[in-house]
């Protein structure tokens, strides 16, 4: 091989690393929470229901002084104590799965539910580290508000990703009938080719901003934008079967469109992988913890 074939080949085993090991840090957070927050219930469950764990921590007293010995601090009778109110503040925990257990601990205080979910929205929209979320809450940003509304909604309950309620399933996709896709770049020249049909079919307000769009490193293939969404849709293609790196490269692009990008008034970017399955190129949709398949239709025109 010549010698930029050699860089080539070791900037993708990085990439490669790097995608895994942002999609290891994201599932690892995630199984933290999961595992707290179910603590919780069962901690809540064993009081009684939700009415009466709010009194009498004589289980936990208990419980925290044998788990303590046999696995830590970590599960000591204060975080015990954490479990239980993550729980009771938060029954389902899709709204918040987002942030660190170390914010969470951060906000559990906070007893004025509309002040809780806008620092929850600020970790959520901004990414903030645990010193940043200090820091807005010593800076008394919710206090400072003009205008307070009655009730702030969390960002992850809003309607701001794909409803689907416009897509076309299948999907028609128009291959001219003397053309192979051999590799993505045929796949990518032929959706561009096609672009505006395929883009009325995937529902309304998508616009083409750009293809191969080069961010920090990293060349995204199509970028889009939506106007009934206000956010940016990345999408990635693939001529063969969906791997589970894909979905972590496309979060990744995901991720490095809201840092660069995306203004504060635009909603977070959401992901289109195309891959293929057997005859077919599916449509795969990723926004928040979901990820969810439509065909493509190729008809030879």
């Amino acid at each position: 091989m010549k010698e930029n074939e050699y860089y080539n080949e070791i900037e993708n085993y990085i990439k490669r690393n790097e995608i895994n090991k942002r999609r290891r840090v994201l599932e690892e957070n995630y199984d933290i929470l999961n595992n707290y927050w179910n603590i919780g219930r069962l901690i809540v469950e064993a009081q009684g229901g939700s009415n009466r764990a709010k009194y009498g921590n004589e289980l936990i007293k208990e419980w925290s002084v044998i788990l303590t010995r046999n696995y830590g601090k970590g599960y000591n009778y204060t975080n015990l104590s954490r479990f239980r109110q993550f729980y009771l503040l938060f029954p389902k925990l899709a709204p918040v799965a987002q942030l660190s257990w170390t914010n969470i601990t951060i906000l559990l205080p906070i007893k004025d539910e509309n002040k809780r979910n806008y620092y929850i929205n600020l970790c959520i929209e901004r990414n903030l580290s645990k010193r940043q979320l200090l820091e807005e809450i010593k800076s008394n940003n919710y206090e400072r508000l003009v205008n307070k509304p009655k009730y702030i909604e969390l960002v992850s309950l809003k309607k701001e990703y794909f409803t689907f309620e416009d897509i076309k399933n299948p999907i028609i996709i128009k291959i001219d009938k003397n053309k192979m896709i051999n590799n993505e770049k045929d796949l990518e020249l032929t959706i561009l080719s096609e672009i505006e049909f395929i883009l009325t079919q995937l529902g309304k307000g998508f616009c083409f901003i750009g293809s191969q769009y080069k961010i920090s490193n990293y060349y995204i293939d199509i970028l889009l934008f939506n106007i009934e969404l206000n956010c940016y849709v990345v999408v990635e293609l693939k001529i063969r079967k969906l791997k589970v790196e894909d979905r972590a490269q496309t979060e990744m692009y995901m991720k490095l469109v809201d840092e660069n990008i995306k203004k504060s008034t635009q909603n977070k970017t959401i992901g289109i992988i195309i891959s293929k399955e057997q005859d077919d190129y599916v449509v795969n949709f990723v926004r928040s913890n979901d990820l969810i398949p439509l065909i493509y239709e190729i008809v030879r025109k």
